[in-house]
Formats: C-alpha cells, structure tokens, sequence
C-alpha cells in the first residue's frame, strides 16, 4: 500500500494540491526514482533526501522506491518538494503515523543535515492547506509568514527533520508559529518636503484620486523622482482582501522577510537596463515581474527613455487588463498587474531643452529623437503628462507647505469613496459607465470636441481626457463634468509639448483650454 502526502505545485500566485504517493516494492536492485513531471530542482531531491536521512543515522531501504507526484501531466518546479517526499517515505518505513502524511500539508527544502531550509511560496501554500482542510508542514523560519493564513490551520514550523519526528512521537511538542509583523504606511515621505512644483502636486493628486498613470517631464534635479515616491503615501492603505492578494505574489517572488507583511502600498522602482522577463515576468521558472510586485501599488519607471523598447511596450496589454500572463511551451501562467504606472524623463537627452527658454545644445532633433524612443501607443495609454520646470533658488528658501500627504490623502480618499460607488476606480470605469458618469456639459462637450479634432486624439485618448476630468470633478465635489473640469485634464496631457521645442510629439491644448 502506498504512503500519501499532500504538496503543493505553483500555477502564478497560486498553489495546486498535488499528491506524494510513494511505493516500496521488490527489485532486484535499490532504485530511488521520481516521476511526475518534475524540474531539475525535484530530481535532485532523491539525493537532499538521501543525505538527510543518513544525517539521521537512517538508511533507505534495499527496495524499489517509487516517489509519483500526482497528477502527473501538471509540471513541477522547486526544492519545496523535498520535506513531503521525506515525509512520505518515513510514513512507508512505519517510522511515522500514517495520519502524518494524510493530514498535513508538507512543504519545504532538507539540507544535507536534516536541517529544513525555507523556500518562497509558504502563505500560497498555507491557503492552498486551510481550503483543502489540511494541516501544513512547513520550515521554521516559513512558520510567521504560514500564520497569516489565519483560521484554525494547524501549522508545524520544524527546524529540522528530527524534530518533525520527535513531535509525531510524542517527545517535543512544535507549538503553532505566531504571524510575523504587520507595519502600517510610511509616514517618512511627506509632500510638505517638496517646495514649490505646485502644478506637478496638483497632477499628483489628480493621479492618486482616479489611479490614472502619469508622466513628468523636466530637467535633472527638478524633482520628479521626489513626487513619485510621494505618490503611495497620498493612497489608502491596503485593505485585507488587498494584503492578502498582494503578499501572495511577493511570497512566491520571496520577498516576505520572516512573515512580516505592511499595508504600505507597493512602489517598484525598476533599473532601465531591466530586461522584458524582469519586467512582466517569466524566466526559467516564471517568476512574477516589477508588473506584478507593483500590483495595487505603484510602478516607477525613472528615466523612462532609457527603456529598451520592447520593454515598455510589453507594458501595454497589462495597463489595459490588470494582468500578466506568461506563456510557455507546456503552461501559461497569469499574474495580477493592476499597477498605477508613474514615469520621468528629461525632455532630452542634454536634460534641459525646451523648459523656461533654455535651449538644447544639438537643437530641436535632440528632443524629437529621444522623445521617439517612446511609442505613440504607450503614450495614448498615460492620462497625464505634465511638465515639471525647474525649482528655483527662491522657491527653496521657502517655508515648508502648509498643506501636505495627509491633506491630500483626505481629498483623495473622499473622492474614491465616491468611485466606489460607480463600481472602480475612474481609471478602470468601463466604457459605458464612463459615458452615463462623466459626460460634460454642453460647453465642455463643445471644448473636448475641438481638442479632439484639432489634436487628433485618438479614441482611446478621448476617452482618457474624459477620465481624469470626471476625477477633478470628483475631487471638488461635483456631480457633473463642466467645460473647466475638461480644460484641466486637457492641460494635463501637455507636458511634453511644453517640453518640447517645436510641440513635435504631445500636441497642446487648444487655446480655449489655455485661456
């Protein structure tokens, strides 16, 4: 009769039961063999296996011992398979009760001393446990982060595989492992901080409000970095059906440090040398990308020019679905990316032309070359680009704002409150919520009609100019979208126009906005 455990395969950020049936039977020769689909990591299991149970003082048996991790089509990545093979088979060899292979959840990587080692994946796998109403085995420094699974899962955090043992025969007593540290929202990063860029606080907030993406373009040192780590702080923390969601990804990128978890909201800041599978994800084993670590957060894409290509625009399709999916020879494996993109650039590559009358020094071609490294369609898919001019030495000798994060948290709050009730974010509205929730008055209907023609804004666009006017009413408290409400959202798609020397790329607002 073959001994069963339960283990877990990852399918994106979530965890699918699989069986670990093992079977001894006669042989002519000792055979230790594993089928089922299973990577490097799983094969080289036979022998972290092996060296565990030598440093136990145990021998495997002179039999045929067969390990199947079903079902046997699902494919199988990770050294976590490690303890419930174990596991199994010291259930076969009589030296555990059969309940301890029937009743829990195994999970975990042996080292050659028997020693548990942990491995990403631990709250996935604890929910993956309580919904199948099991109980999870899993490493001692797993043991925090496992707990946050919450209801009555029963958890066992080994350190090592004789105490897994010891505690199944009665001599040492694992008591349940404690959830590791919730920490609330920075309070370090504040608005107050930035002087002067009233304009770019006012976008800032404009953003937060509808969760619309945003571009800022201005010289080095003028701030946009600042704003952009400023932007978390104006959002409301993660909720618990959010925390939940959010740390399952971090757990399987193996970011949860000893089960510590924040309601901070995420905020990805990606190198520009990033390449496309570290960006939406994917590799050997499809890890999740900076797409998906800044799922209901923030992604900050600092010089964004400097990006390959390819790269941002393998963005696209995720800031229009909330998702990444990874497709692969054999799987496809999704992701959730409902990210708040936030970018900077320079308006050249020398950094100041086109801002406050300083002119590039290779001219107009400058910008209009650097600029291009950015596609139309990605472009199409930024709500707001403003400019960002330089902080002057006056504006630094200032006194600190008197209004700051919170205050602008409190507005942006109170306008979500309202979204809420429309069923998501302005930015997410679907289409035909959006005409019956934002539709302008006459003279702004008038207005949006003419930048439109004159512009040549795309659907798309429209449709974007329309979203963020319906968030400034919002966040004055207006039920209806009026001709200054469209003024301002179009005046928010300006910044490269004005960064530009000849407007080539980001056509300006029509003079009636300007007015």
């Amino acid at each position: 009769m073959a001994s069963r455990t339960a283990a877990v395969a990852f399918e994106g950020a979530e965890a699918k039961l699989v069986e670990v049936q093992v079977q001894l039977a006669a042989g002519a020769q000792p055979v230790f063999s594993i089928v089922g689909l299973g990577d490097k990591a799983v094969a080289e299991s036979r022998e972290r296996v092996r060296a565990a149970f030598a440093a136990l003082g145990l021998s495997m048996p002179s039999k045929r011992l067969i390990v199947n991790l079903a079902p046997a089509d699902r494919p199988k990545e990770g050294s976590h398979f490690d303890l419930p093979i174990a596991l199994a088979i010291l259930v076969e060899l009589n030296i555990l009760p059969r309940e301890a292979g029937a009743d829990y959840l195994a999970f975990g990587e042996l080292g050659a001393d028997a020693t548990i080692r942990p491995v990403p994946g631990a709250l996935p796998a604890a929910v993956a446990a309580n919904a199948a109403d099991l109980g999870l085995i899993c490493p001692d420094a797993c043991g925090p982060e496992a707990a946050w699974a919450g209801g009555e899962l029963a958890i066992l955090a080994p350190g090592s595989l004789i105490q897994l043992i010891n505690h199944f025969k009665g001599t040492q007593v694992l008591a349940r492992p404690v959830p590791g540290t919730l920490t609330e929202a920075r309070t370090d990063v504040d608005l107050k901080q930035v002087k002067g860029q009233e304009t770019a606080k006012r976008a800032l907030e404009i953003a937060a409000a509808g969760g619309h993406n945003i571009l800022m373009v201005g010289p080095p040192g003028s701030g946009k970095s600042m704003l952009a780590e400023r932007l978390p702080g104006l959002l409301s923390p993660l909720s618990a059906d959010e925390l939940l969601d959010v740390s399952m990804i971090h757990s399987v990128a193996g970011l949860l440090e000893r089960g510590a978890l924040t309601r901070h909201r995420p905020f990805r800041a990606p190198h520009h040398s990033a390449s496309m599978a570290a960006m939406v994800g994917g590799g050997a084993r499809a890890r999740p990308g900076e797409a998906s670590l800044a799922h209901r957060g923030v992604l900050f894409l600092d010089e964004l020019p400097e990006f390959h290509p390819q790269v941002l625009d393998s963005l696209r399709q995720p800031m229009e679905t909330g998702s990444v999916t990874v497709a692969r020879a054999n799987a496809h494996v999704s992701y959730p990316a409902r990210f708040q993109l936030v970018a900077a650039m320079n308006p050249c590559r020398c950094g100041n032309g086109g801002l406050d009358g300083v002119s590039c020094r290779r001219g107009p071609r400058c910008a209009i070359d650097y600029q291009a490294r950015i596609s139309g369609p990605m472009l199409d898919r930024i709500d707001l680009q403003i400019a960002v001019p330089p902080v002057t030495p006056a504006d630094l000798g200032l006194p600190a704002p008197v209004e700051g994060s919170v205050e602008a948290a409190a507005r942006v709050a109170a306008s979500r409150d309202v979204q809420a009730g429309r069923g998501a974010l302005n930015a997410h509205l679907r289409a035909d919520h959006l005409e019956h929730a934002a539709m302008p008055d006459r003279s702004g209907e008038v207005l949006l009609n003419t930048a439109a023609t004159q512009n040549g804004l795309t659907a798309r666009s429209y449709h974007r100019v329309l979203r963020v006017a319906r968030t400034i009413a919002d966040l004055e408290g207006c039920d209806a979208v009026r001709r200054v409400h469209i003024a301002e959202a179009l005046a928010c798609r300006r910044g490269l126009a004005m960064a530009s020397d000849n407007g080539a790329i980001g056509a300006p607002a029509p003079a009636a906005a300007r007015g």
